[in-house]
């Protein structure tokens, strides 16, 4: 194996070279040891790096699943959110849209990390990336009828009575929403686009690099029907934004006795209707952030001929962490702690506007 070590003994005279080392010299162990320690070494290093980042992907997975099912436990057991027709049933939708979407595409990641290499198996692959085109759309979608329900409600409230928005109306077009959105994100599985594993090896995804016409087009149209969702959900929040802040203005403007003005403004802007448009505000804020980046870059790596694999990879992760944020605007934004804010916040501003009279007295 090595014929010039087990030579050494002719050449080398005893006299100069202590024995003890010579002999340990000599010894397999000591030969091969450093390679097998190195290799230890390098194992385990590898050992804590997979555990490290293993662990992130675990931690997401356990923080959606969680704080959704606690979500939906809350807004199930709520009697006064139950009764509060549309706009809670598709809030619950998008709990329940949350849920499902952190259950089904983690475990992928997951087995990935582990070693698994699941996400090499093309139907493996193919699933995995309707998952996360139906639960990025969905999302959009649902937080889209959130705010069209409550435009409809305080812009057009005859209109709103009219079509009869109520939680049966809500639960009808949370099912076209669904129906409509499986089709569409299978069209991949059809062969209208493919899939594949991206760079990371952790995440499946459509090619929206290639340049085929039919792949490229979905590409495109799946990325344009985002980027309108976007747009539709901003201009109808700022819509219910100013139409309450005009309204306010408006009874204000009217000459009549402030009691009046007050008990007016207040059956306007109730509690309810001050939760609900939170609710929506904080939500969409938080969907179209964690949205908008993997949007971009959808269109990104079409129009760009440089490909950069860390960009896609932070849009992805940052769209994962939608589903754990989402539960807890609604577990922390529920009516009963809601009105507790409301009441804090109105003491505070009594007291803040009697001390300067109280000092002015005194």
């Amino acid at each position: 194996m090595h014929p010039q070590i087990y030579n050494r003994p002719k050449e080398m005279s005893l006299i100069n070279t202590s024995l003890w080392a010579y002999l340990a010299m000599e010894t397999t162990n000591f030969t091969h040891g450093s390679i097998s320690m190195n290799e230890t070494v390098i194992q385990q290093s590898q050992l804590h790096a997979v555990d490290t980042a293993i662990a992130l992907p675990i931690f997401m997975f356990a923080g959606g699943a969680i704080g959704n099912l606690i979500a939906i436990i809350v807004l199930s057991v709520s009697r006064q959110e139950r009764k509060s027709s549309a706009f809670y049933t598709l809030v619950c939708g998008l709990a329940v849209t949350d849920f499902l979407g952190t259950c089904l595409a983690s475990p992928f990641t997951i087995a990935n990390y582990l070693g698994q290499n699941v996400l090499n198996y093309p139907r493996v692959c193919e699933f995995d990336s309707f998952l996360l085109l139906f639960f990025s759309l969905t999302g959009l979608s649902i937080i889209f009828a959130m705010a069209a329900e409550r435009y409809l409600a305080i812009c057009w409230p005859y209109t709103y009575e009219r079509w009869g928005v109520d939680r049966c109306f809500a639960r009808k077009f949370l099912l076209f929403i669904y129906t409509s959105h499986i089709f569409f994100c299978c069209l991949p599985m059809m062969g209208m686009a493919s899939s594949k594993p991206q760079q990371s090896g952790t995440w499946c995804f459509i090619d929206w690099r290639t340049e085929e016409p039919v792949s490229s087009a979905y590409s495109v149209l799946y990325g344009v029907i985002s980027l309108l969702l976007i747009l539709g959900t901003i201009m109808l929040n700022l819509a219910v934004c100013g139409t309450l802040m005009m309204m306010r203005q408006r009874t204000v403007k009217r000459p009549n006795t402030r009691g009046s003005v007050r008990d007016r403004w207040r059956a306007l802007s109730s509690a309810a209707e001050t939760q609900m448009i939170s609710v929506l505000v904080t939500t969409s804020a938080v969907v179209l952030a964690c949205s908008a980046p993997l949007v971009v870059r959808v269109f990104a790596n079409y129009f760009m001929l440089k490909k950069d694999s860390e960009a896609d990879l932070a849009a992805i992760r940052i769209a994962s962490v939608n589903p754990i944020l989402d539960p807890w605007i609604y577990i922390l934004l529920r009516r009963s702690l809601f009105r507790r804010l409301l009441r804090l916040s109105r003491k505070s501003s009594s007291i803040r506007s009697s001390s300067p009279l109280e000092s002015f007295l005194s």
